[in-house]
């Protein structure tokens, strides 16, 4: 009977994720990882919240398979939450989860599956792959393929990802005729690590301040004052400061001169930009069509990927897309094949 260690948040997708493999004839054991957050908060809702480890381990008993907690609490603080906040200090818009992918829970899904002899990784993503492709999964609102593009090709070729084939309304309903501790629980939508949705108030507290210009970009005029660029992202309509009579956005960030830059919607739309950091997972010598996606929640358009001497790319869209913000990722698609993806630079 071939192994899979199957990383359980404690939630439904997870816990569905770890029933169905069993149910495919794997030796399940599930892996549950103490965060930042499982040490700060008690909380029901976030991924790793102290309830949710527990709620892990319920699940776990439930189902008949083994089940360990791994305490990553430093290893997270080094790798996900100091360069989140030292990226907004910087004008840019981290993503944490693919912080998280990439650093914490793929490398230690298969550091703990080598440790088992486990053939297998397992998570709940909604994403699909045939151990040699990762893919959209078949729900659009769900589909996680956004944030997996991190994790290359070698961890692609031991990932199982029963939930790609599935909607979220299938899942739930398997979780509840299983009558499975998360069955009914909510879900996620923080980021894991900051108490509650209002992160740009918890970033007051862990960031140095330092007070700037708000500069109307049709006219370059100084219109306001702002309390730290680490406040502030692409595209944001919210807590900007100013009253000016009509809506207004983020639509430039100056660390340099520690400016926001804010005018109306047509000015944060962008048609190209580049993008760094990029990983693979079907290298492209010469420039190619693909459709990109740029945040996780947008969909994918039609745009030109341009080889650059630097070992980056352009993204040119066919049409201005809504507020591409450095410091998020830029993710290509073949159909719904993912072929890789990078950092947005500006």
């Amino acid at each position: 009977m071939k192994k899979v260690v199957v990383g359980m948040s404690g939630g439904v997708d997870s816990s569905v994720t770890a029933q169905l493999l069993k149910e495919e004839g794997f030796e399940v054991e599930g892996i549950s990882f103490i965060l930042y957050e499982a040490r700060m908060k008690n909380t029901f809702t976030g991924c790793c919240s102290i309830e949710s480890i527990n709620d892990a381990a319920r699940t776990a008993a439930c189902l008949g398979v083994s089940h360990t907690a791994i305490d990553l609490r430093d290893e997270f603080m080094q790798k996900v939450i100091e360069p989140f906040i030292e990226a907004y200090s910087k004008g840019l818009t981290p993503n944490p989860c693919i912080l998280c992918n990439k650093h914490i829970k793929f490398p230690h899904l298969l550091k703990a599956a080598e440790q088992r002899n486990a053939a297998f990784i397992s998570t709940g993503h909604y994403a699909q792959t045939d151990g040699a492709a990762l893919r959209k999964g078949i729900d659009a609102k769900k589909d996680q393929s956004y944030v997996l593009y991190v994790i290359g090709r070698e961890c692609i070729s031991r990932l199982k990802l029963p939930l790609g084939a599935k909607n979220k309304d299938e899942v739930r309903k398997i979780a509840i005729s299983l009558d499975l501790p998360a069955a009914k629980r909510p879900e996620s939508q923080e980021i894991c690590f900051i108490d509650d949705r209002h992160y740009f108030k918890n970033l007051e507290n862990v960031s140095d301040s330092r007070e700037g210009g708000v500069v109307d970009i049709e006219t370059g005029k100084t219109i306001g004052r702002h309390s730290g660029i680490h406040l502030y992202t692409i595209g944001q309509r919210k807590r900007l400061g100013v009253a000016t009579g009509k809506p207004q956005y983020v639509v430039r960030i100056d660390p340099a001169q520690n400016l926001i830059f804010i005018g109306p919607k047509e000015a944060a739309m962008m048609r190209e930009f580049g993008v760094n950091d990029i990983i693979w997972l079907d290298k492209k010598e010469q420039d190619f069509r693909a459709t990109v996606k740029v945040r996780s929640t947008m969909k994918d358009e039609p745009a030109t990927v341009r080889i650059s001497d630097n070992g980056g790319v352009k993204v040119v869209f066919d049409e201005p897309q809504w507020s591409p913000a450095p410091g998020q990722s830029a993710v290509f698609y073949e159909g719904d094949t993912v072929i890789g993806g990078g950092v947005i630079s500006g």
